[in-house]
């Protein structure tokens, strides 16, 4: 499948979904410069996908990520998101809507320092107005589900990478989200460990998760059950994993 030259056939492909863009483009104003980053995407994920995103540097995955997780609008075209088109929301309802409805997983764990595992992971909860035994008690689930139960006390800098970023999926599922974004989730791991947190976010997908992955790892991607290949700002082809 060639995006670059038939959008639509992108979106055909992959059906209305969990997820739709439809001709959707970024570009940035770096000073009196135009730089597009996406030139016209068009697709959508489904309910219980697993798509990696790849592409070179400066190919759209890293922009796509972000038009994903709410965290930029589009320039023109739509993204819809559990039927809400994105790009006509306030910085308010955005704020809501990425709350709510999503999960982050970062390369550089992202977690806070001062903060416990478990304090880590219920953060998003105090944003949702969780009472306190309630919180506590969804932190202890899936602090056990993903292996560390007798950390809930330790603070990041006693954890290997690892378990950091085992904090991370966890905090990322702590909401229910309809979708979980990991950007280079294995990218400050070592091969043996990347193993080990790709197979924990396969475990999440059979159970009925979706996830999006950007990942320059051929290895890593192959975990997914579909991949994106990304080349200067358009979907150059989709491909399936058996």
């Amino acid at each position: 499948m060639n995006a670059r030259s038939d959008t639509s056939a992108s979106a055909a492909s992959f059906g209305d979904g969990l997820v739709r863009l439809e001709d959707v483009r970024k570009i940035y104003h770096m000073g009196t410069t135009l730089v597009p980053a996406l030139a016209g995407v068009t697709f959508a994920i489904h309910e219980g996908d697993f798509l990696a995103i790849m592409g070179p540097s400066g190919s759209g995955k890293s922009t796509m990520l972000n038009l994903l997780g709410c965290l930029d609008r589009p320039t023109s075209g739509h993204y819809y998101l559990k039927g809400h088109d994105v790009g006509q929301m306030n910085d308010d309802h955005l704020s809501d809507l990425r709350l709510r409805e999503l999960g982050f997983v970062f390369q550089s764990f992202n977690l806070i320092p001062q903060l416990t595992v478990q304090e880590n992971i219920e953060l998003p909860l105090y944003y949702l107005g969780w009472e306190a035994e309630a919180s506590l008690e969804r932190a202890r689930e899936l602090a056990e589900m993903v292996g560390l139960a007798d950390r809930l006390h330790h603070r990041p800098m006693e954890l290997s990478g690892g378990q950091q970023q085992r904090v991370a999926i966890a905090r990322s599922l702590v909401n229910d989200p309809s979708i979980i974004l990991a950007d280079e989730p294995t990218g400050n791991l070592d091969s043996a460990t990347g193993i080990q947190i790709m197979k924990l976010l396969s475990e999440l997908n059979a159970r009925g998760k979706t996830i999006v992955m950007v990942t320059h790892e051929p290895d890593v991607a192959a975990y997914a059950r579909r991949r994106m290949h990304m080349l200067d700002g358009l979907i150059d082809r989709v491909e399936e994993n058996a």
